[in-house]
């Protein structure tokens, strides 16, 4: 069915799209619903309307027969601390949201999703992608030549 799949850019209007597959994504992974903001809709719209202004965001839809079945988020990262490196030796790009509708796993969907997401990072001169992989994803992103690291973290609730 891959080959049956058109990958394309989404844009504005489909936000909404980009948002409930983003919420759904948070849901496969085991976030209760009473954990995720009543206006999580909202929040997701406002992320990517100001990300496209100031982090070259661009989103991708994979469609079948007219239907959205999957999407993808990319932009420049934003950084947890000052960036004082050149852009030529280290510019940061960053996939989130990765998300296919379960009827459609397991067919190559996401894979083409971040294929495309990559191509555009490179396209604007990233020298480096990231992505917090779920588990279930963590053998695609491998496959497609990403480390596997470990995020050292510390649970404070």
């Amino acid at each position: 069915m891959q080959e049956n799949i058109n990958i394309r850019v989404a844009n504005p209007q489909e936000n909404y799209l980009i948002a409930k597959h983003l919420y759904l994504m948070w849901q496969d992974i085991g976030v209760p619903k009473d954990s995720i903001e009543s206006n999580w809709l909202e929040i997701t719209e406002e992320y990517i309307d100001k990300a496209r202004q100031q982090l070259f965001y661009q989103a991708f839809l994979a469609e079948l027969n007219n239907t959205i079945v999957g999407s993808v988020s990319c932009q420049i990262f934003a950084g947890l601390y000052p960036n004082i490196l050149k852009p030529e030796y280290r510019k940061r790009g960053y996939i989130w949201g990765v998300y296919v509708e379960p009827d459609y796993r397991r067919q190559g969907i996401a894979k083409k999703l971040v294929g495309e997401a990559i191509a555009y990072l490179k396209s604007i001169d990233c020298t480096q992608v990231t992505l917090h992989g779920s588990p279930q994803g963590k053998p695609l992103y491998s496959h497609l030549g990403f480390d596997e690291n470990n995020e050292m973290k510390l649970d404070l609730s």
